[in-house]
């Protein structure tokens, strides 16, 4: 074999892993009117941003839009049957909100015995300077004939500071891709998106 053909066998691996950035969960809530007759993934839609600066928002507005076009909607030439509204919030922290020590206590009686056991957890990325960004992408569809808002949903991510979470562009991929995961979702139920 020859050098070239095995440091090309050697690189792919490396190339392919490049392209599945591990960004963490994403936790999502949606609401949707299913229950009243609503079909979705029909129809053409038009991405417009509720607030904020729209150049900024500009990875989330193509995220959502690719979304929409995914699970069934087209794009509007003139005129749309849906607006998908986007917002989101990017909000800095610092340090972790969970305590960095846990106790748990737990007994069990039984006709071999009781006992009672003692467990201590230690978080350790409660150590040290965690300073992130909790992202949070709200996107609406709103039937324009009506104006009646006929899904909502919200998907949240928190990352270090210098992770692929914090990054605008990888950050709007992953929010987008887990807030329309099966499409139009459970109303009401929040789950967490790996």
């Amino acid at each position: 074999m020859n050098l070239t053909r095995y440091a090309s066998l050697i690189l792919l691996p490396l190339t392919l892993s490049a392209c599945m950035i591990p960004t963490g969960p994403v936790e999502v809530t949606r609401f949707n009117r299913v229950a009243e007759g609503i079909v979705y993934g029909t129809g053409s839609f038009a991405v417009t941003a509720t607030s904020g600066d729209s150049l900024a928002l500009s990875p989330y507005l193509a995220a959502v839009q690719r979304e929409m076009e995914r699970v069934g909607y087209s794009k509007a030439l003139d005129g749309s049957d849906v607006i998908a509204e986007v917002s989101v919030q990017r909000v800095q922290f610092n340090g972790n909100d969970r305590n960095p020590v846990s106790v748990g206590v737990g007994g069990s009686t039984g006709s071999y015995g009781s006992g009672v056991g003692v467990g201590v957890g230690l978080n350790l990325n409660a150590l040290g300077d965690q300073r992130g960004i909790e992202t949070t992408l709200n996107v609406r569809i709103v039937r324009t004939i009506d104006n009646l808002v006929i899904w909502e949903g919200r998907a949240v991510q928190r990352g270090a500071l210098n992770s692929p979470a914090a990054q605008p562009g990888i950050a709007s991929s992953k929010l987008a891709e887990s807030l329309f995961k099966d499409f139009p979702g459970t109303s009401g139920e929040t789950v967490t998106v790996p």
